[in-house]
């Protein structure tokens, strides 16, 4: 006998059911699939097996992909002959307008000796000197290298096809100027350096110089100083130093000219190439602490080594460049998220125009850094060299005394 508040409690449950019943999953039988694989991979083997029999292709006869018995020949080559035996033999050689005019008369039986034609040969000599003067040439391309020789080889050029003129003998054109990327060995040069004419000459035309007076700083002295303004590549500017020791002359050493605390006056390259990591300066002009000066003629400085240039820090710029290139990738990443297939043509025409100015964007961005040229800084107080390329005349420095 059944309890009618169960049934009622039931009903209830039923009434309350936020969802019906999920559908019952009709399950295949694991039996069934195995057994369909099995029969499958049969059938898949015994096909291949069937395939690859090389017994039951070899007792079939073989089947001729390409025929070479029935050829269609061009009507041109029909005409030709079959063989060399139809050519007819040509005589000897005739000149270009006389050749006709001889050719008839000869058909006519009238006896005419055709002029011997040969290779004309040119002047041993006229050949030597051209060849010289190619060598010439080709030396002078591997000594000019760099771009302020230019207008001085313009002018050796000039000279060059005057001379040639005057003997008789035209000079090859000159070759265009080769891409720096085209050859990176340039064995040609290295060539014309091994083949180039040699220099017979085995007495030198100068003479010994006598000094140019006793109190000089020749050429080679090395005249030590200090920074005393730093140095930073970013725009052009000058320099100064102070001599820290003092330099005496170069005959005798006796005489004091360049004393301790004089000052040095020069200015910097701020051109600066990537991967550069040395600035380069020149000194114009020495001060005396007396007050008396002498121009220097942009001598060359160094470092405390003799390198040329002086090297203390070097900033690449690194971090910019970092920033601009994750700045280039968001800004693409950010155009890119919004898309979806749902959108219509004017919301993904105005989101590929998008794109692509922040593309573009980014890339100029990344561009403009990568422009950037490293900053060179030398702090002041970096100990430097003066290398003197020119004698000096100076006179022997006295301090003034109290008065």
């Amino acid at each position: 006998m059944s309890d009618p508040t169960n049934g009622l409690n039931r009903d209830i449950r039923a009434e309350l059911r936020l969802r019906p019943e999920p559908a019952r999953v009709t399950r295949l039988s694991r039996k069934v699939l195995i057994g369909l694989g099995g029969v499958v991979s049969v059938a898949i083997l015994g096909t291949l097996i069937w395939a690859l029999d090389g017994r039951r292709r070899g007792n079939e006869p073989s089947s001729e992909l390409f025929t070479t018995e029935n050829r269609s020949t061009a009507d041109g080559l029909q005409m030709l002959p079959k063989d060399y035996a139809g050519v007819p033999k040509l005589g000897p050689a005739l000149p270009g307008d006389l050749g006709r005019p001889i050719l008839r008369a000869q058909e006519q039986g009238r006896p005419v000796v055709a002029p011997d034609i040969s290779t004309p040969r040119g002047d041993p000599e006229e050949q030597r000197r051209l060849a010289e003067i190619e060598a010439a040439r080709v030396a002078k391309l591997f000594t000019e290298t760099n771009a302020q020789a230019i207008p001085s080889r313009q002018g050796a050029g000039a000279g060059t096809s005057i001379a040639d003129t005057k003997s008789g003998l035209t000079a090859p054109a000159e070759p265009p100027a080769l891409d720096p990327g085209s050859s990176q060995n340039m064995q040609d040069r290295k060539l014309a350096f091994v083949n180039a004419k040699q220099d017979r000459r085995i007495v030198s035309p100068d003479r010994l110089a006598a000094k140019a007076s006793p109190y000089v700083v020749q050429a080679g002295t090395v005249i030590p100083a200090a920074l005393i303004t730093g140095i930073r590549s970013d725009l052009p500017g000058q320099v100064t130093a102070q001599v820290t020791e003092n330099v005496y002359d170069s005959p005798s050493g006796s005489y004091l000219l360049v004393p301790q605390g004089t000052k040095l006056v020069g200015q910097y390259d701020s051109q600066v190439a990537f991967g550069q990591s040395r600035v380069l300066l020149v000194w114009n002009r020495l001060i005396m602490p007396d007050g008396t000066s002498i121009v220097l003629e942009r001598q060359q400085g160094a470092d405390a080594q003799g390198f040329s240039g002086l090297e203390d820090e070097v900033d690449h710029h690194w971090g910019q460049l970092f920033r601009a290139a994750a700045l280039s990738t968001l800004l693409g990443v950010g155009t890119s998220l919004g898309s979806s297939d749902d959108e219509s043509d004017i919301a993904k025409a105005i989101r590929e125009s998008a794109q692509d100015s922040a593309s573009n964007i980014g890339q100029q961005i990344v561009r403009n850094q990568l422009n950037v040229q490293p900053t060179l800084t030398v702090r002041p107080g970096f100990p430097v060299r003066v290398i003197v390329n020119r004698d000096l005349v100076l006179a022997p420095y006295a301090p003034k005394g109290p008065s």
